[in-house]
């Protein structure tokens, strides 16, 4: 079938030239213009050739254009069979046994003995045009409002037919194809050809899957398409469908009842998507999925909520009635909450095949998309956890609106993640509640596509569009889409075409905006109404069946109802099974050292130094890591990376998981990690963290490059993140300027997400950050952003009691400026080794990887009493670091006291040696959030006479100036230390752009700001 694969677009376009030319074809006054008229390398794999048999001459595709049926193309044809007819081995199978079958029928089926080969091809051509472009005559819209133009090529005059040859017989041949073309039934009459046709391709349901390039896929699609039968349901599954679109329309009904002035984004218009939906995951529990992940925004989310995830009614009543907060309860999680349809919830469902699976619904934000790469990270570590190798237990399933699946941009970074090796999840499932219209905004105004759903076809998903009226049709095709997700391990998108009953919610008047729509829509019957009339006709069910299932439904509502008036919220099961025994910030928990005994530290130093010695690496990097082994040896000089992999390869060996992604993270944007090593002669890859274990399972250490996108992958190691508190998950941006790529995901989830949905995570983003001198757009992280987003009291001092840590528990994040490599390594430990989880926002250097003050010992990672970094508590990351130059607990003489965070510190070290300006003190403020008063107050108490200077990188309205600042003052105040007055301010004036473009500006601005903080003069305020 490859020959027609390869010319079909030439054809069509040359048949009607040749016809119109002859007078057997009569243009049609409206076409549409065909798309995707490209063509495809096509090989013939020739069988061995005769000497004596005559050869047809090659035909270019170019030349083929000329004429397909006539001149060119015929001649070739009419060779072709001369050929074949001298010695059927010269030429290829597929045509070998076309002219075998041709022949052989025309001897036994008088009816076909007129026919000529170029008839035979133009019917081939009229089943693939159906199978391409079928879907543009389907009866897809419930209102019947949209007027689609059918294609030419649909048309039968376009092939040289007339109502005169649909009853007679024609030979199609036998070709390796599934479906139509499949059967023996070689020789149909024109009219049953077209009839199979119509059934298949242009009833309520249209296929998009001839883009696909896999001929196995397409066959399998074909044969399912193509089947001859109806789909046909027996009695026991139309009452099982019914009762499913019952409970979905009554449910809405019901709210709409008692809660008329309230938003609530109902499915009224695709209510047929709960009785899809639950028969989706009967279908997935009975091919082995035990567990799905949805994510899904506002329209629908309470009655897939309730129907579906089965939260409990009461609850949802309650949420109405405006709930009430959770009586006090030990441990009790409450938070600030969320409107009631951005909920989500988990709950184990019985299934029609007598399976449980487990379902859990990911809280969303309003914007709409957003949530889509959190549900297939969460998808991914579920199979990991679950050890799902084949990625068949674990499902994601995404519901998207019609404007924002052609809209929004992070629903192509979610489908480009798809088939990434790292980020794979074996197939998501979409589900497009296609309202056609998006709010108040028409598609023709939405987008420019013919389909909101054409963006999936970039990665040869099938797509199934389908009328949102028709019930069993959507179930079919909801089924069909997990029959290909476990078959093919790859996404599919089933587009349910219907219609929003009410506005964009029930309060809204969508008749300003859409006039002519909603004068349809007021008269148009409900999907179960249709039904209930489908069943009624066929006399499959009576009216007493039906008012018995309605009462049924409507009497557990108002039972539902009733309790819910005294429903009190208990305790929240915030947590999966996973996190069982982590605390909520209301339970005190205990700080834990992060130190690791010497001689683990030796023999993970050992091993993530060490390349095989039959690996050949670059002669760069294999002194790189020479230089690394003799750090391990002498204890001596550990750099950034060494203390980062020594973090993770510890973390490895306590038996947690860890994964870093982000773009060139392997090798590390600054060519420092290294984490991933290339042969330079094989290609080879190896990984030293891949071998800290015996027998380390493969993913445990997961390093991985991800794809240009911030947004997509930010969300999916969210997601990661989410599943299970036994691991440390990272996600590294180029640099930290593009973080703002992600910024959804950091307001919408990171920042807020445990007060609005009671849900933890520990990711760690980590954000490269100073000021070199690389302009603009490489030197700030946009660190005041992040800061401004705490929300811990920059008025209050919260008790700080040195052994518990409730500050940090109840702060939202913490953020950190870090500026030694062995307390990088304490604060990546201190996420697993404690009983709660936090995001944590690294401030990450650039510079400092090389730097040569920016170095630890070995004794500053281990856990021994008396080395460097042990102090009262233990050995654990310093939020603060005091002045190094061995200070007493009282200094008097110091005239002033300079507080910094990150690189900057070594700049005014450095400037401070210069000067000999033995009577400043520089304190590193390691943790910017949550504010380390404690400390500070520490500091302000041993230097009772020091100007106190807060001295940045950053401009003035940048930076941590503007965090630090109120805090600063209200620990002095504490102590008597003056006002808002006494913190001076060192550092680049107020600017719109982070940084200057031009080298020397750079220079000159930061040797003039250490030298300000060095200055003998007193500084003056603000600056």
């Amino acid at each position: 079938m490859a020959w027609f694969r390869a010319a079909s677009s030439a054809a069509r376009l040359t048949i009607k030239r040749n016809l119109v030319q002859s007078g057997t074809y009569v243009r049609r006054t409206r076409v549409t213009p065909l798309q995707d008229r490209c063509f495809h390398t096509t090989v013939f794999r020739s069988k061995a050739q005769s000497s004596t048999a005559p050869v047809p001459r090659p035909v270019p595709l170019s030349r083929l254009t000329d004429s397909f049926l006539d001149g060119t193309s015929s001649v070739y044809l009419e060779e072709l069979q001369r050929a074949w007819e001298a010695d059927p081995n010269s030429v290829d199978e597929s045509w070998d046994n076309f002219f075998r079958n041709f022949v052989g029928q025309a001897a036994t089926s008088p009816g076909i003995s007129g026919q000529t080969i170029q008839e035979s091809m133009r019917l081939l051509l009229l089943v693939r045009a159906y199978q391409v472009n079928g879907h543009m005559k389907a009866k897809l819209d419930p209102l019947a409002l949209e007027e689609r133009e059918i294609p030419d090529d649909l048309d039968l005059a376009l092939y040289g037919f007339t109502e005169a040859d649909l009853d007679r017989e024609f030979f199609l041949g036998v070709w390796r194809m599934s479906g139509f073309l499949s059967e023996n039934r070689p020789v149909q009459t024109l009219r049953a050809i077209l009839t199979r046709l119509e059934q298949a391709y242009c009833g309520s349901i249209g296929y998009e899957y001839m883009h696909i390039a896999d001929r196995e896929q397409c066959n399998w699609l074909r044969d399912k398409i193509e089947t001859p039968t109806p789909r046909q349901y027996n009695q026991q599954r139309r009452d099982v469908m019914l009762d499913r679109l019952i409970w979905s329309t009554q449910f809405e009904n019901f709210l709409a009842t008692k809660w008329t002035a309230a938003k609530r984004f109902g499915l009224e218009g695709g209510e047929t998507l709960i009785p899809g939906m639950k028969e989706m995951f009967d279908r997935a529990a009975d091919l082995g999925v035990e567990s799905i992940v949805i994510g899904m925004s506002h329209r629908g989310r309470l009655n897939v909520l309730g129907n579906v995830v089965r939260k409990p009614l009461r609850q949802i009543f309650s949420e109405f009635s405006g709930g009430t907060k959770p009586v006090d309860e030990v441990g009790l999680y409450t938070g600030t909450g969320d409107v009631k349809y951005h909920l989500g919830t988990s709950y184990d469902r019985p299934t029609r095949g007598g399976n449980r699976i487990h379902l859990s619904l990911v809280a969303n934000p309003s914007h709409l998309e957003a949530v889509d790469p959190v549900v297939v990270g969460k998808t991914r570590a579920k199979q990991y956890y679950s050890n799902d190798i084949n990625r068949t237990k674990n499902l994601g399933v995404l519901i998207h609106g019609d404007g924002s699946f052609a809209g929004q941009g992070v629903v192509y970074e979610t489908l480009h993640l798809s088939a990434l090796p790292n980020y794979t999840t074996g197939g998501t499932i979409h589900i497009v509640v296609n309202n056609q219209v998006a709010f108040t905004t028409d598609p023709r105004s939405g987008r420019s596509s013919q389909y909101c759903t054409d963006v999936a076809k970039a990665l040869n998903a099938p797509i199934f569009h389908v009328n949102g009226d028709d019930l069993e049709a959507v179930v079919h095709v909801c089924e069909l889409a997990a029959d290909w997700r476990q078959t093919f391990h790859s996404d599919v998108v089933v587009d349910i075409v219907c219609y929003r009953r009410f506005g964009h919610n029930e309060i809204d008047e969508p008749s300003f905006t859409q006039p002519q729509m909603y004068k349809v829509i007021r008269n148009h019957p409900s999907a179960l109404e249709i039904y209930k009339n489908k069943l009624l006709e066929s006399g499959q069910i009576t009216q007493e069946d039906i008012d018995r299932m309605q009462n049924k439904v409507n009497n557990i509502l108002n039972e539902e109802f009733i309790n819910s008036k005294d429903y009190v919220p208990r305790r929240r099961d915030w947590l999966s099974a996973y996190w069982s025994g982590f605390k909520s910030p209301e339970q005190i928990s205990r700080v834990r050292n992060t130190g690791v005994k010497p001689e683990i530290l030796k023999n993970v130093g050992k091993a993530i130094t060490t390349l095989p010695d039959s690996f050949k690496p670059h002669r760069a990097v294999k002194k790189i890591f020479e230089q690394r082994a003799h750090m391990i040896e002498t204890e001596e000089g550990i750099d950034w990376a060494v203390g980062e992999a020594l973090a993770f390869a510890t973390l490895l060996v306590e038996g947690n998981h860890v994964r870093l992604s982000g773009q060139d993270v392997e090798r590390g944007t600054f060519s420092h990690r290294h984490s991933v090593i290339h042969d330079q002669e094989t290609g080879q890859q190896y990984c030293p963290l891949d071998h800290v274990l015996l027998n380390q399972n493969e993913e445990m250490f997961t390093v991985s490059n991800s794809s240009l996108s911030e947004f997509g992958v930010l969300g999916f190691e969210l997601g990661y993140s989410m599943e299970n508190p036994n691991s440390l998950v990272l996600w590294e941006a180029q640099f930290g300027d593009f973080a703002n790529g992600a910024q959804v995901i950091f307001d919408q989830f990171l920042s807020s997400g445990e007060a609005k949905w009671l849900r933890q995570t520990g990711l760690v983003v980590l954000l490269p950050h100073g000021y070199d001198g690389q302009g603009p757009e490489h030197s700030s992280a946009r660190l005041e952003r992040f800061l401004q987003m705490s929300d811990d009291n920059p008025y209050v001092i919260p008790e700080m009691e040195p052994t518990l840590r409730k500050q940090i528990q109840e702060c939202n994040w913490q953020i950190v400026n870090v500026t030694t490599p062995a307390n990088y390594f304490h604060v990546l430990r201190r996420q697993i080794h404690r009983e709660f989880r936090k995001p944590l926002i690294v401030m990450s250097p650039k510079n400092l990887l090389r730097h040569k003050e920016c170095k630890s010992h070995l004794s500053e990672f281990d856990d021994v009493k008396g080395h460097p970094g042990f102090d009262k508590q233990g050995t654990r990351f310093k939020r603060l670091i005091k002045d190094q130059n061995n200070h007493s607990n009282l200094e008097e003489g110091i005239r002033r006291l300079v507080l910094c965070s990150g690189k900057v510190y070594y700049e005014l070290d450095e400037e401070r040696k210069k000067a000999n300006g033995n009577d400043v003190a520089i304190c590193r403020v390691e943790q910017l959030c949550p504010f380390p008063y404690d400390l500070i107050q520490r500091e302000l108490k041993r230097y009772p006479n020091a100007e106190v200077v807060w001295c940045q990188e950053e401009p003035m309205n940048m930076g941590a100036y503007s965090y630090i600042s109120p805090r600063l003052c209200t620990a002095m105040k504490a102590l008597g230390r003056g006002t808002m007055e006494d913190v001076k301010y060192v550092g680049r004036a107020p600017s719109a752009a982070s940084a200057t473009g031009f080298y020397v500006v750079h220079v000159k601005e930061q040797t003039e700001l250490v030298q300000k903080a060095m200055q003998s003069e007193p500084i003056n305020y603000p600056y």
